[in-house]
């Protein structure tokens, strides 16, 4: 009888509900998601040989590189403990992993905290010893986890006051985060935040109210950054106006950097000839956020692009898994995510060839770090969770907006496929 009630009990949460449906009838193997999951395994492949390239010798993998093959296989481990409950078992767990998050982000704020020790002026990181753990990569997932659930099947977003609470749930981490200060993942949640909203029906217009509103207040936050902070932007418009004066001091970085990216050429210099040039040219954090400048290098023009087709087929496998799920939540999840990985993506590229500030941000799956790579294979994990496990009838109500500015128009959800916004692609 213990034994049954076990297996029920399992059955349930791969399923997500109690109806009784067989497992494998709750299960759709041949989904969009798995492009996520071989472009995930390709950058981190990449990533490891990039990594010892830059930390290396040539003779047996690096340390580092070993190491990083390590956080691989423990983010594959953890992709798997994702996907095999249906993903909203998962999102039953979202507000107390949220809370949890938001209780790590200010525990690290705290002075003198136990196993916190600031490093290059942030405290970002708890020191368990064998390994470091960054609490504000976590906190993304569950992020989108609440946001999702929050939005599913609401519709006050669709005026502007509906925003607050959205406002509100985002403004708690990238406030915590900001002040340790980690800027480069605070803004973030920005867009993540914003795509959500869009696929979830908001209005463009009022997107767009917002994102002048933001720009034209920026100046006004100039005075309350970091002095490091204020110095990084003022080197990225000296480089933009062509001045290298600061070539050897704020600026050494970003122009070493391109530097590397321009010896690489269009097909990349020999590993050999590679090792050499990074080595001796100093790379600060070449097996880390400047490691795109070190793939370039070793595989020229075509390689740092091959490198962007696989986030963009990371990011389309989620945009397509979201666009056949007829949850909801689901599509939230995946738009979410995928918002999260391109927006860190352009953003580490950004500052590897020079047009935007150097602000702390890791290359996922590419970058060494293991909470970087937890989080980011978690991230793979969701997205094919939604696309493995099938949504089954009887389905709540989803949204559907007539036009921009239309009430919202209630359809079962589970007759017509949806699209990204919650309108049906049918229609």
């Amino acid at each position: 009888m213990t034994r049954w009630v076990s297996l029920q009990s399992i059955t349930t949460i791969v399923r997500g509900t109690s109806v009784g449906v067989h497992v494998r009838d709750t299960l759709k193997l041949a989904n969009w998601a798995w492009i996520t999951v071989l472009a995930a395994l390709g950058l981190c492949l990449v990533g490891v040989y990039a990594i010892d390239v830059a930390e290396g010798s040539g003779n047996g993998l690096a340390a580092t590189a070993w190491r990083q093959l390590v956080f691989v296989i423990i983010g594959l481990l953890a992709t798997v403990f994702v996907i095999l409950p249906h993903y909203r078992v998962v999102q039953w767990f979202s507000w107390a992993g949220y809370l949890a998050c938001i209780a790590l982000l200010v525990y690290l704020l705290v002075p003198f905290a136990p196993l916190v020790t600031p490093r290059n002026g942030a405290r970002a990181w708890i020191d368990f010893g064998a390994a470091d753990f960054q609490p504000s990569e976590v906190t993304k997932v569950a992020y989108v986890l609440v946001v999702a659930g929050y939005l599913r099947f609401r519709t006050g977003h669709r005026r502007l006051r509906g925003w607050v609470i959205p406002g509100i749930i985002t403004a708690v981490p990238v406030g915590l985060i900001t002040l340790q200060p980690d800027l480069g993942t605070a803004c973030l949640f920005v867009p993540a935040l914003f795509a959500v909203l869009i696929a979830a029906g908001a209005r463009k217009r009022h997107l767009t109210i917002i994102v002048l509103g933001a720009a034209l207040a920026a100046p006004a936050a100039y005075p309350f950054l970091r002095p490091h902070q204020k110095a990084r932007l003022v080197g990225l418009a000296m480089q933009l106006k062509g001045d290298h004066s600061a070539a050897d001091d704020v600026n050494y970085q970003s122009f070493t950097a391109q530097t590397l990216i321009g010896a690489g050429g269009l097909i990349g210099a020999s590993e050999d000839d590679a090792r050499a040039l990074i080595r001796h040219n100093h790379l600060p954090e070449s097996h880390n956020d400047m490691i795109f400048a070190v793939i370039v290098t070793r595989f020229g023009l075509l390689g740092g692009l091959g490198v962007l087709v696989l986030y963009l087929l990371w990011v389309v496998g989620a945009l397509l898994t979201a666009s056949g799920c007829r949850d909801p939540a689901g599509r939230l999840i995946c738009v979410g995510l995928a918002a999260f990985m391109a927006a860190q993506m352009v953003i580490n590229v950004g500052m590897n060839v020079g047009v935007l500030p150097i602000i702390g941000i890791t290359l996922p799956y590419v970058s060494y770090g293991g909470s970087s790579m937890l989080t980011s294979w978690i991230m793979a994990g969701l997205v094919l969770s939604v696309g493995l496990h099938r949504t089954r009838p009887p389905f709540r109500e989803s949204f559907e907006y007539a036009g921009s500015d239309g009430p919202p128009q209630h359809i079962p959800g589970g007759f017509r496929s949806v699209g990204l916004s919650g309108r049906a692609v049918t229609r």
